[in-house]
């Protein structure tokens, strides 16, 4: 079922699905469905132990790639082309540019009308932090950083797990990460069951992360940002965070930024002691948020060419 060509032609269908369409409204989500089944798994544990973690992770990592992988193989053996329908509408479906891009920009319009209400609102789809009582500044900070950190999350890593395994591997990928963001809590509920998602989605994003923290810092370079600032900010706070991968790009974000991002929030009404990434060299402000923006994008797409050209170049040796 693989062929380099075949990856290349769904991969590029993929992206423009993403950049022009953005979220499939009306169509039901493979991403939904893997929460579902999560849901299900962790309302019926009985024993939330890290052995019943384990279970709930192989079964969902089993079911989210074993149903695509079935679907491709009956639709490549009916056609080529009828194969390449279907891998390319998932890969575009396993895509968030667009909509990550166009959730975060209606927290930049709320703002640019002073609208504080309908931007805490906004950002509230967005984020796992409380937001009732966030200003104009923390509901920036929020959204840039949401930005930052699914610049990785929701295009550069999905974008290369299918690059080296089609859309079954951004199947195995999405999995992860959503197991991750629904259980994977150091809170009383999830602490033993949700430890082998968690530790399942730091591996799964260690090179990742990285990958993206140094195509943002190349983007940065192209956008005419402070690079030099963002490498500084870099190497000294990609670790300021409880995962050891999702501080790298907001890192990045925060130095070509020149501001501080992250510090302490409250998640379900309580206090979270975060440190802060990046240095305060100007305000925070809402026009802030375009350019996390234009970053992640120009990020996304730089990943995107790069991988397209190693496919290509392995196709014609």
């Amino acid at each position: 079922m693989f062929d380099i060509g075949q990856r290349i032609i769904v991969l590029c269908i993929a992206v423009v699905l993403d950049v022009f369409l953005g979220d499939p409204h009306g169509l039901w989500h493979p991403v939904i469905g893997i929460g579902q089944l999560i849901s299900y798994l962790d309302k019926a544990s009985k024993r939330r132990t890290f052995l019943s973690g384990v279970f709930l992770a192989v079964i969902v990592l089993g079911v989210s790639v074993s149903v695509p992988l079935v679907i491709l193989i009956v639709a490549y053996m009916a056609h080529p082309i009828a194969g390449i329908v279907v891998e390319s509408f998932f890969c575009y479906q396993l895509l968030a540019m667009r909509s990550l891009y166009d959730e975060s920009m209606k927290v930049y319009h709320a703002l640019a009308k002073k609208d504080v209400e309908g931007a805490r609102h906004a950002v509230s789809m967005i984020v796992g932090r409380d937001t009732e009582a966030l200003d104009d500044v923390g509901i920036t900070k929020a959204a840039v950083e949401t930005v930052a950190e699914n610049t990785s999350d929701g295009v550069i890593a999905p974008l290369l797990f299918m690059f080296l395994f089609g859309a079954v591997g951004g199947f195995f990928y999405k999995a992860i990460n959503t197991m991750d963001s629904m259980i994977g809590y150091k809170n009383d509920r999830y602490r033993q069951l949700g430890t082998a998602a968690a530790r399942l989605d730091d591996v799964a994003n260690f090179i990742p992360a990285r990958v993206s923290a140094w195509m943002m810092l190349l983007a940065g370079a192209i956008l005419r940002l402070d690079v030099k600032n963002a490498w500084k900010i870099y190497r000294r706070d990609h670790s300021k965070h409880d995962s050891p991968n999702s501080a790298h790009t907001e890192a990045v974000c925060a130095g070509a930024l020149r501001v501080a991002l992250a510090g302490d929030a409250y998640y379900f009404g309580k206090k979270k002691e975060k440190p802060t990434i990046g240095d305060a060299l100007r305000p925070v402000e809402y026009e802030d948020i375009k350019r996390a923006n234009y970053l992640m994008i120009a990020a996304s797409m730089l990943t995107f060419f790069i991988g397209i050209c190693c496919l290509f170049f392995l196709w014609i040796i």
